[in-house]
């Protein structure tokens, strides 16, 4: 099978990527991400698993607004040091796919609420253009382009985010489905993935290359990729079930300088370290899971949550800070505010009393174990939630891969099947 050419944009530490090289169909060119942390994690990543030597070329730490640099390349930038730039990179490979989504956070349904401004304002609803700016400079086949759902609804300067997105894309010469929400939401528990996360994935067309690129659209979505839903949800415990359980210690440990709350992992399980909890949410967490555990559900109405939380801490919230996983459900999303506080990550076993390690995290989003993350804890935890799981990420590709084959048949594309299947 010919193998395609990729470059992922807003890169992170690589979950997108991840996916699309376990396929083994699509080479990686280049990776672009601004965040030194989940940066220097992708070039890990590649070095010690795809045996790629040139890692820290290949993964260009810069700020994608500045695009002519990107391209043509920059030096001794006092953030970003010095590279080649993407076009030394791709050279004179053709590049068949870019993939990527800007940071969700300004089209976040969570953020807008906690902005003042609804996030009108934040320079992040506009990063797509600079994506685009790369779209329309190495003219690729498709492109991905993934978002939280709140994108659908979000109105950056009263305009929908999707109007401009789409008004953008047609500009460039590619296609779209024609209503986002009906086609290209896509709830990834169906693909195996033990966590409640639904993402907006546009697959946008190269117009000139298709013959009835809206029908390869409908295609694409309603027959290709529903070939890789699971028939049973993943849950919980098929995550994190055999991890090596964290119990609280007596008292608290000091290890390397470190304070702790709970008994280390002592079964060489990476990133397996319980972070530090007070007694007090010790006790609460105790509170909490024991509650579900013994059938009570004195705490499940957010009512009862809030008020147990303000009794005591003695602080208020606009929003229930609690929330336990369900050892045979899916676990809720996983976020990158995880790098805070885990309080809405508890561990279901009341035994443990504890939020979910970095490892339980990175389980959650379906990260092999192997993938070892090299930052600190809260660093860690943030890339993991802004991360796509690559469970996902690797049936996608082969979804687009099949679309891309030359072997793929246009010609018995029939509206009415399409049709009849959404």
């Amino acid at each position: 099978m010919n193998k395609f050419n990729v470059i992922d944009i807003f890169a992170g530490c690589g979950g997108l990527s991840e996916g699309f090289k376990k396929t083994g169909i699509f080479n990686l060119l280049a990776a672009v991400e601004w965040e030194k942390a989940p940066a220097m994690n992708l070039v890990n990543r590649l070095k010690t698993k795809s045996g790629i030597e040139n890692a820290e070329e290949r993964v260009l730490i810069f700020d994608i607004q500045r695009t002519d640099e990107l391209f043509y390349g920059w030096e001794n930038d006092e953030k970003y040091g010095s590279n080649q730039g993407l076009n030394k990179l791709v050279g004179s490979e053709n590049v068949d796919l870019i993939i990527g989504g800007p940071p969700c956070q300004a089209y976040s349904i969570a953020g807008r609420i906690r902005d003042e401004h609804g996030m009108k304002n934040d320079y992040r609803n506009y990063l797509f253009e600079s994506y685009m700016k790369v779209v329309k400079k190495y003219k690729p086949k498709a492109f991905v382009f993934e978002n939280v759902q709140g994108m659908l609804s979000a109105k950056p300067g009263d305009v929908p985010v999707t109007e401009l997105i789409r008004k953008e894309i047609e500009e460039a010469g590619y296609i779209i489905v024609d209503d986002l929400k009906e086609h290209a939401l896509i709830d990834f528990t169906e693909y195996g993935v033990p966590q409640k996360r639904s993402r907006v994935i546009i697959l946008a067309l190269n117009k000139s290359l298709f013959k009835q690129p809206e029908k390869v659209l409908l295609d694409f979505y309603h027959r290709v990729l529903p070939i890789y839903k699971e028939a049973n949800k993943r849950t919980v415990r098929d995550a994190i079930g055999d991890l090596p359980p964290l119990f609280p210690a007596e008292q608290d440990i000091k290890d390397k300088g470190r304070k702790y709350s709970h008994v280390l992992n002592k079964k060489n399980v990476s990133n397996h370290e319980p972070r530090f909890h007070s007694r007090r949410d010790i006790e609460i967490f105790t509170e909490l899971t024991t509650d579900i555990e013994q059938g009570y559900f004195k705490y499940i109405s957010t009512d009862a949550l809030k008020k147990l939380y303000t009794e005591r801490t003695g602080k208020t919230s606009n929003v229930h800070k609690y929330y336990v996983l369900r050892w045979d459900d899916q676990s809720n999303t996983i976020p990158a505010h995880l790098y805070k506080d885990g309080l809405r990550h508890i561990h279901p076993d009341s035994r443990q009393a504890r939020s979910i390690t970095v490892r339980e995290a990175a389980r959650l989003q379906t990260f092999d174990d192997d993938y070892e993350f090299i930052s600190s804890a809260g660093e860690n935890y943030k890339m993991i939630g802004n991360a796509v799981p690559p469970k996902f990420s690797k049936k996608l590709a082969l979804a687009v891969a099949e679309i891309l084959s030359p072997e793929y048949d246009e010609s018995d594309l029939r509206i009415d099947r399409m049709c009849n299947e959404i």
